[in-house]
Formats: structure tokens, sequence, C-alpha cells
């Protein structure tokens, strides 16, 4: 005849799961109690001392007051900044590349670009620079920064050819552009005309960053505001 197995360790283990819930109680009802001391401690505080509650709202109604007022200020002294940015041609050829994509973000943000974001890097897909202009034109720009400036290798079509394969069908731009701080060979000029591709050579670029005048006004053939502004 088989025997029976002894059952004292379930019964050990059920004591053990009882034990510890009994002690997990006991925390709890601990913490409540103590959690509750606590609050009547502080009611009873501030009942014998009204003035601590004010003080404490005047306290932090005066901070976040001031950090609204230094946001605010820090605001208007952007907007001064990009309104009065300005980059000579010497300041921008010894920019390092990705630099000078910062420095055409800035630009496109100091002629009311407020969303130009700068994304040129690996994947970019020919985009170093997006943003919309004031009219509603989606903006498109590659970057090609020469060390020697004018005295750089000219920009030419393989660069042109990336951009217009991606600027539109990809980026979704009304107004796709190429940058540079050198010059474009003439069969890179070509391209781009019968392309609809708007180039900024030295020149252009000189009077864009020296100047105070946008883009958009620098440029020929722009295509027409998407929608009409208060600038329009």
């Amino acid at each position: 005849m088989s025997r029976r197995r002894p059952v004292r360790r379930r019964t050990s283990r059920r004591r053990s799961r009882k034990a510890s819930g009994n002690e997990q109680l006991v925390l709890v009802v601990g913490g409540l109690v103590v959690a509750w001391m606590l609050l009547m401690g502080a009611v009873r505080f501030v009942a014998a001392h009204p003035w601590v509650p004010v003080v404490v709202v005047l306290l932090v109604g005066g901070a976040v007051a001031g950090w609204m007022v230094q946001r605010q200020r820090a605001a208007r002294w952007e907007r001064i900044r990009s309104q009065g940015l300005r980059y000579a041609l010497a300041q921008l050829d010894a920019l390092h590349h990705r630099q000078f994509e910062h420095a055409v973000r800035d630009l496109m943000r100091r002629d009311g670009c407020a969303d130009a974001v700068q994304v040129g890097g690996a994947g970019d897909n020919g985009a170093d620079v997006k943003a919309t202009d004031p009219y509603g034109r989606r903006w498109v720009i590659q970057c090609k920064h020469r060390k020697a400036g004018l005295a750089g290798s000219a920009v030419g079509t393989p660069d042109l050819q990336v951009l217009n394969g991606t600027g539109r069908p990809v980026h979704q731009g009304d107004v796709v552009v190429l940058v540079t701080n050198g010059r474009f060979s003439k069969p890179a000029l070509d391209f781009a005309r019968s392309q609809r591709l708007h180039l900024v050579d030295r020149t252009v670029l000189a009077q864009w960053g020296g100047g105070s005048r946008p883009l958009w006004e620098l440029l020929r053939a722009v295509p027409p505001p998407r929608r009409p502004t208060p600038l329009s």
C-alpha cells in the first residue's frame, strides 16, 4: 500500500504567505497613520499661522511671473537678434560646412520663416534646410560650402540632379534652392534653368547675408504665395 506524502511544506508555505501579507498590511496601515498625522499637523500649523499659505502663494506666483518675464525677454531679444542678423562673406567662408547650414537656417528665420530647421546629415535626401516663408511656400535648400570660396571647385549638375530628384517629390518643396559660397558650372546653370531650380551663388549670398532683404526678393521666378498674409 502506497504512503501519502506529508503536507507540511504546503502548510508552511501558506503560513509564510499569510505572514508576508500581514506584514504588508501593517506597513500600509502604518503609512496611512503617519500620513494622517502629518496632514493633521500641517492643518494645525496652518490654523496657528494663517499667513504662511499667503506667503507661499506669493512666492510661487512671483517665481512663475519672473520666469514668464524672463522667457518673454529672451524671445524679444531673439527676435531683435535675428532681425539684425548679418553675415559677411569672410565669415561664411570660415565656417565648417555644418555651421554653414546653420547660418542659412538662421537667415531664413531672420526673413520670417519661424519653422526653419537644419536637417542636413546622413539620410537627408538632398535637403539641408527646410522652411516655410510667411506666404506659405515650402522651401527646400541644399547647401554646398567651399573652403576656398570662389576659388573652390564649381558646383556641378550631379548635386543639382540629387536635389531635383527629392526637392519636390520627397520634401514637397515649392521653392527648391541650392546655396553655395562659391560658384556654379555652366552645365549646372543650364540644368537649374530647365528644371526650375533656384541657385544662390556667392554674389547673391553676399546680398542676402549682408543685407536685410529676404531671399525671395533676390531670386527670380519664385512661385506665387500659397495664401494671403499681412505681408502681401
